[in-house]
């Protein structure tokens, strides 16, 4: 499966231990994480300068995502499409990379249900799909 990880889903598996992380992992063994250059540096930026991970730590998660994750540029999408303009590059990536699911704790993009499609799901509820599949 292809699975978009918003930035905070992303950024929550590499500062705490839980549910975030166990997600991060089984989608890096068993299915492709899809990224984009925007929604790397995102995350990049804000694992340094609101968790505060060392230089050369970032470096090596954008390393390990560099190497991991497929890179898809977003397809644009009207300014309405969502409630919250900073989440259009989600959908758009989405969209763009044809993803089975988009996974974010966003209410902005959760009370969209479904973009086009593909489902927009709590990281609890995709952790229980996958819980179904035998982790």
């Amino acid at each position: 499966m292809k699975i978009i990880l918003d930035a905070n889903a992303v950024i929550a598996a590499f500062a705490t231990r839980g549910l975030c992380e166990a997600i991060f992992e089984v989608c890096l063994n068993k299915h492709e994480i899809v990224l984009s250059e925007d929604l790397l540096d995102e995350i990049l930026r804000n694992l340094h300068y609101k968790i505060k991970l060392p230089k050369n730590l970032t470096d090596q998660v954008a390393s390990l995502l560099r190497g991991f994750a497929i890179f898809v540029d977003p397809v644009p999408l009207s300014s309405d499409a969502c409630r919250d303009p900073d989440d259009i590059k989600i959908l758009g990536l989405a969209v763009a990379s044809e993803a089975d699911y988009i996974i974010s704790g966003d209410k902005d993009l959760q009370v969209l249900k479904r973009f086009q499609g593909i489902p927009v799901l709590s990281p609890r509820a995709f952790y229980e799909i996958l819980q179904g599949e035998a982790i």
